[in-house]
């Protein structure tokens, strides 16, 4: 049976916790009424368990999945994210068209099964193997389209213009083959890609690379293109991730990264700076007053031992902040949080960071925080459940061993977060008034999971 409603003893709006909230949605599944201090009517279904906005994941690359894991050796004196990657583009190299879709649909089952709802999936593995473009040059793109409507989540695909593998135009390196695009190829994709995007109820953004990737003059004339094809589409862009990057943008131009973006570039409420790990005090307090949101990955950022965000100087400068998985060294929505959170204690040598003056409770400060940086970055309208957004929402088990018989739904919240496996206390996953996870478990789960176990299998056998 379709439902276009949903009741809630509780509910996190963004105003906070609100009590017998009756959630209503068209066909489109973007809310039209949100009651709170109601009555359940007949028919409606009630949810088992405290209810939260759908949250974004505002950074994801799909295909390094299937190396989840494989990266825990030492393989240099010194491991890093330079060495890491060299990894990365053995599996970039291999992949197919048919792999890149199983992986991303497996890993799209997981997410949604983990309480994300949407993904910016940024997108940089374009072409053949052997790096000529496809005779289709879409069809990879299409594979990760595919793959959200096929898992339910919801997409905004940003591809990714990449052309050097260094600052000062350094020519790109035999890893990075399939990668390379032109300024005006790029163009050329992103007007093949939006009809296809709204046809799915997708948003199209673009992602230049990093710095690194991609010259002053290709980085002007690609954002002028853009704006004149959808002049409020997301921007996202790597930056400021480890050390070795700034030191030798501060060689290259006497500025730190972020320094030099915020000098050349109009940075606005459009863009996601990703990472943004080693910002000076000056630098974050630009970058906030810009309205841009700092995209942190908390699992991948300490797998890849980049660093740790300085929370402190961007909350206090008004920064937005959400969250992605990055490499996927970590599926999990709560566990990111939690990561967060505890980057920050370590850090400060404190407890109870990131919470607000509105909300003491820093699961609940934390969701609130993500949701709303997170749909920013998105481009699409899931900032919580609220009318004219996105019926997404994901119910916690109020029957689960730790949950049961709290006195609080903050109370539920926090131990999820905090004290769960942090999958385990989800009953369920709406994306767009659809049911997509019934308790804990995704309809495609067996199908994706095989999948992606299959594709992974050949890539390892491809990439011995």
């Amino acid at each position: 049976m379709k439902h276009l409603s949903l009741f809630a003893e509780h509910a996190l709006l963004p105003t906070g916790w609100a009590r017998d909230v009756l959630l209503s949605w068209n066909d489109h599944g973007l809310l039209t009424d949100v009651s709170v201090q109601t009555s359940c009517p007949t028919g409606t279904p009630r949810t088992a368990g405290p209810l939260l906005p759908g949250m974004p994941n505002l950074h994801s690359h799909a295909f390094q999945r299937a190396f989840g894991g494989l990266t825990e050796y030492r393989s240099a004196t010194q491991d890093s994210f330079w060495s890491w990657r060299s990894l990365m583009y053995r599996f970039a190299a291999a992949i197919t068209p048919e792999q890149l879709e199983a992986i991303a649909t497996g890993l799209y089952v997981e997410m949604l099964e983990a309480g994300y709802t949407s993904v910016c999936e940024f997108h940089y593995v374009h072409h053949d193997r052997d790096g000529r473009p496809y005779a289709d040059d879409a069809v990879l793109s299409m594979c990760l389209l595919r793959a959200a409507a096929r898992a339910g989540i919801g997409m905004t695909l940003l591809p990714v213009l990449y052309q050097t593998s260094g600052l000062g135009a350094t020519p790109p390196n035999e890893g990075q083959r399939r990668f390379i695009r032109s300024t005006d190829n790029m163009l050329d994709l992103l007007q093949r890609l939006k009809p296809l995007c709204e046809a799915q109820g997708a948003r199209l953004g673009l992602a230049p690379h990093s710095l690194r990737a991609v010259p002053p003059d290709s980085l002007r004339e690609a954002l002028m293109g853009l704006h004149s094809i959808d002049a409020d589409a997301p921007v996202h862009i790597h930056i400021a991730e480890q050390t070795g990057e700034v030191d030798a943008c501060i060689a290259w131009s006497g500025q730190r990264p972020v320094e030099w973006l915020l000098n050349h570039t109009h940075v606005d409420a459009r863009w996601c700076l990703v990472h943004a790990t080693h910002m000076s005090a000056a630098e974050s307090a630009r970058a906030a007053q810009t309205g841009a949101v700092a995209g942190l990955c908390p699992s991948t950022e300490a797998n890849l031992g980049d660093g740790i965000f300085d929370a402190h100087t961007w909350l206090e400068s008004g920064g937005h902040w959400g969250l992605g998985s990055d490499s996927h060294a970590s599926v999990n929505a709560a566990e990111e949080m939690m990561l967060l959170e505890y980057s920050q204690r370590l850090a400060t040598r404190q407890r109870n960071v990131l919470v607000t003056e509105e909300q003491t409770s820093v699961a609940t400060a934390m969701t609130l925080a993500a949701v709303n940086g997170g749909a920013q970055a998105c481009g699409r309208k899931v900032a919580g459940l609220v009318v004219g957004q996105q019926a997404d929402a994901i119910v916690l088990d109020a029957q689960h061993p730790l949950l049961r018989n709290l006195p609080s739904p903050e109370a539920m919240l926090s131990t999820h977060v905090f004290a769960s496996h942090r999958q385990s206390a989800l009953s369920q996953v709406w994306v767009a008034g659809q049911l997509q996870v019934e308790s804990g478990r995704h309809v495609l789960h067996d199908n994706a999971s095989n999948g992606l176990i299959a594709a992974r299998q050949q890539l390892l056998e491809n990439t011995q």
